[in-house]
């Protein structure tokens, strides 16, 4: 397999396995301290990615928080904020988002052929529209990601894009957050989908990392032999 970035995905779930609740109002799964735990790795890797469907619905900003980790960045020549990236089949995205007009980084939007010239016409004057070929590939992603020069990616989410790098064997390092409450709900959205996944009861993830943060507690996995223990 060609290069690709080294692959931390990060995510917040409840003690049931769910990423958010079924109704509209965005579930709160950490807290400030996890938050700023969160801020420091964002601000150790070169691009955040995301899926279209949290771009629609969190309205995130995807930035580095604290100004002094944005100014530590910049003293290494970098923006202050890593690249944002997210992925869309239907390029249903609104251009006035956050992910766009939030910070000076470079904002990247995968798209499958048959549908570049529509997301270019309502996203390239905010964004860089690659064309990821017939089907966008978490694989192909990612290799074209290193191609740009991206040697740290941070994976935010949601949870199609967590299964496809999963199941796609992608993923470097899990950070795992769970928050102290159950959602209850099969009409929630969980942490994962059905899948292939290489990590299985008979080859189980290496457990790195328990940390206490307040009420919430971080996981740290090893997924690969890439993994960093010093990350």
């Amino acid at each position: 397999m060609p290069d690709r970035p080294y692959t931390l995905l990060s995510c917040g779930m409840s003690i049931d396995g769910y990423l958010d609740s079924a109704g509209d109002e965005r579930l709160i799964l950490s807290n400030e301290a996890d938050l700023d735990r969160v801020d420091e790795v964002r601000a150790g890797c070169d691009a955040i990615l995301v899926g279209a469907t949290t771009v629609r619905k969190d309205n995130p900003r995807l930035l580095v928080r604290r100004p002094d980790r944005q100014l530590e960045r910049v003293a290494r020549g970098l923006k202050p904020s890593p690249v944002k990236v997210t992925v869309t089949c239907h390029a249903d995205l609104d251009p006035a988002g956050r992910f766009f007009t939030t910070g000076d980084a470079e904002r990247l939007v995968y798209s499958p052929s048959d549908r570049v010239a529509t997301a270019r016409s309502r996203l390239g004057a905010v964004a860089t529209v690659v064309d990821g070929g017939p089907r966008v590939t978490m694989r192909s992603v990612s290799e074209d990601l290193h191609h740009r020069g991206v040697r740290r990616l941070m994976v935010e989410g949601g949870g199609t894009i967590h299964t496809q790098f999963l199941a796609e064997g992608l993923a470097d390092e899990l950070q795992l957050v769970v928050a102290p409450f159950f959602v209850g709900d099969s009409a929630a959205r969980r942490f994962v989908d059905d899948g292939p996944f290489p990590v299985r009861p008979d080859r189980p993830a290496t457990l790195a990392d328990v940390r206490r943060i307040g009420e919430v507690v971080l996981l740290r996995y090893r997924l690969s032999d890439r993994f960093e223990e010093s990350a």
